[in-house]
């Protein structure tokens, strides 16, 4: 609202009129709305008055011969609200509540909020731009006791105070509305060996899980470093159904049965003491499955000629192959769905399977992804792309470097992770062990570039929002993210101001597991949800290794070096995966406690 003010008598005001009491007054931005005039006597006017913004309503009685300022132009009174500050005394705050501070008397005032977190108000500032500056940023202030915050309230002068409470959780239904899902067992086939307990010991541990790779088919790459799973998943399992599977099926099915088992199923599948077959299903992410069948048929046509082509090239090449597999080996007939959406397909694998289960089509889901795509023709087309870390496994640190000032690209890798996920009721009422709600998932689309990320960050923090709402959460909730990372240069730094955004001031701690495993791929969201799992169900953030120095423009509580506890408050954690092409996907987790 433009002003130029300028000085009439208090006989010449009007309803509508912008007035300053004072040069003062005007010279501080300190006016009001004049609502009615009522004469009071000959010599004096009675001014009942509102802040322009809103507020109470105040009465002066002044000398008719004096002179006030006013605006240049009118306001519609109708539209000034009658305000009152909330009583914050009686209030009793919860993590996740705001309050705001708006100065009424000013027309172009802001709301200066604050949003409460693990105890202490912090300073809700706008997220970050995508050319802002670290160096210009200035610390951020150290929270507000709930006192403090009182206090400030108390002594607002010309302010007024609103308390929001943090939104509701949305109630879950045992009759037909959206159910409550949950997570009881996990499986898990990684670089840092085959089961969950090899993944959780290794991440804790810091152990790196990335290797040469020195078999003459990659003799002449520029990149030959990858997390490769350590055994040949093939001899685990009975040998008529190895041959049928390709490499990312073999890693599914026995990431898939370890998790069946976990979950307290018969290990024979659903034809044991399992569900019903048909109120089961699987649901797993994969970008291509096994690139080595494809590249074996074309060979072997080009050597022997069509004889020499298997009949399973075809069904061992599809990605759909994992799901199709573990549900054969389970015996699981109620669906078996394949998600491809490049690195984020493990994590939207699980969340399509999470609404599956809440909106009744199945009661179990076993859910996450597999690849196997550490091939020649993969590795160079990686490097051509020069999308792969020139880091060598010589100096002791990982070559794949999360978050770190080093970093120059990402580490390819192998292996599968999946979640039992069930309905709650089902879980409770077979007296299952529970790790955590599988609370809520989010998704986006950069629209920026076939491989680069948005810079801004702009959609990542939209999916980041659309995973906390579906949860029914708040930022203020969240005590960890497990971060997508890596490590290149522009997706880390795109990913850290998305956290930022939504986080805002927010110390939560982050860790990045690609120093250990490298990027898995289609199977990554999968192998991290069930690390995310674990971090809540155990209340430790394993380190990320390979950040030997963090790059300062990250702005994260990078947890590195050692283990760190779980922060006490607070209940939700956030597992991140985002592909090229602009594939953007987040799983929000929370903890159950007692």
């Amino acid at each position: 609202m433009r002003r130029t003010p300028h000085t009439v008598t208090v006989a010449e005001l009007v309803p509508g009129d912008l007035l300053a009491l004072s040069a003062r007054d005007a010279d501080a931005d300190r006016w009001y709305v004049v609502m009615h005039t009522l004469p009071v006597c000959p010599e004096s006017i009675r001014v009942t008055l509102r802040p322009p913004l809103g507020g109470a309503d105040r009465d002066e009685e002044l000398d008719r011969n004096r002179t006030v300022t006013v605006g240049d132009h009118r306001v519609d009174t109708a539209g000034i609200p009658l305000l009152t500050s909330a009583n914050l005394r009686a209030v009793d705050f919860r993590d996740g509540d705001r309050v705001g501070f708006l100065r009424t008397v000013d027309p172009h005032a802001v709301e200066d909020t604050y949003v409460r977190r693990w105890g202490g108000w912090n300073h809700d500032t706008p997220g970050d731009r995508a050319d802002d500056h670290a160096d210009d940023r200035p610390e951020p202030p150290l929270p507000l006791s709930d006192a403090e915050l009182r206090k400030r309230a108390a002594e607002a002068v010309d302010h007024v105070v609103r308390h929001r409470p943090r939104r509701a959780r949305p109630a879950t239904s045992r009759t037909g509305g959206p159910r409550r899902v949950v997570v009881t067992g996990l499986g898990a086939v990684t670089p840092l060996g085959v089961g969950v307990g090899d993944l959780w010991a290794g991440l804790l541990e810091g152990r790196c899980g990335i290797r040469e790779l020195d078999g003459e088919e990659f003799a002449g790459l520029p990149v030959r470093v990858a997390g490769t799973v350590p055994v040949d998943p093939a001899a685990l399992l009975p040998r008529p159904q190895a041959r049928r599977m390709n490499r990312a099926a073999q890693f599914a099915v026995l990431a898939a049965r370890e998790a069946w088992r976990d979950a307290g199923f018969d290990p024979a599948g659903t034809t044991g003491s399992g569900p019903s077959p048909e109120r089961v299903g699987v649901s797993a992410g994969a970008i291509l499955g096994d690139a080595s069948v494809l590249v074996g048929g074309d060979r072997r046509l080009r050597e022997k000629g069509p004889r020499g082509v298997s009949p399973l090239t075809t069904p061992m090449t599809v990605p759909s192959q994992a799901a199709s597999q573990v549900s054969l080996a389970l015996r699981i007939t109620g669906e078996a769905r394949t998600v491809t959406s490049a690195c984020a397909s493990g994590t939207e694998a699980v969340g399509e399977a999470v609404d599956r289960i809440r909106y009744g089509r199945i009661d179990v889901a076993l859910a996450g992804g597999a690849e196997a795509v550490v091939t020649p023709a993969i590795m160079a087309s990686f490097a051509a792309m020069r999308a792969l870390s020139g880091h060598g496994l010589g100096d002791g640190e990982s070559p794949s470097r999360p978050f770190a000032r080093d970093r120059d690209g990402f580490v390819n890798g192998e292996g599968a992770g999946f979640l039992l996920l069930e309905a709650e009721e089902h879980a409770r009422a077979r007296g299952a062990r529970i790790y955590c709600e599988a609370a809520g998932w989010g998704l986006s689309a950069d629209a920026h570039h076939m491989a680069a990320p948005d810079p801004s960050g702009a959609q990542v923090a939209l999916a980041l929002r659309r995973a906390l709402a579906d949860a029914g959460a708040e930022a203020a909730d969240v005590v960890h993210v497990n971060a997508h990372a890596t490590a290149t240069v522009d997706g880390d730094l795109a990913e850290a101001r998305a956290l930022r955004s939504v986080l805002g001031g927010c110390r939560v701690p982050v860790t990045a597991l690609k120093g250990h495993l490298g990027h898995l791929q289609g199977a990554a969201g999968g192998v991290e949800a069930v690390a995310t799992v674990l971090t809540l169900h155990h209340g430790l953030v394993p380190p990320t290794i390979g950040c030997a120095e963090q790059d300062p423009a990250i702005e994260l509580d990078v947890v590195t070096k050692a283990p760190r506890p779980l922060p006490a408050r607070g209940d939700v954690a956030l597992s991140n995966s985002f592909g090229f092409g602009g594939h953007n996907a987040v799983l929000a987790l929370r903890r159950v406690r007692g």
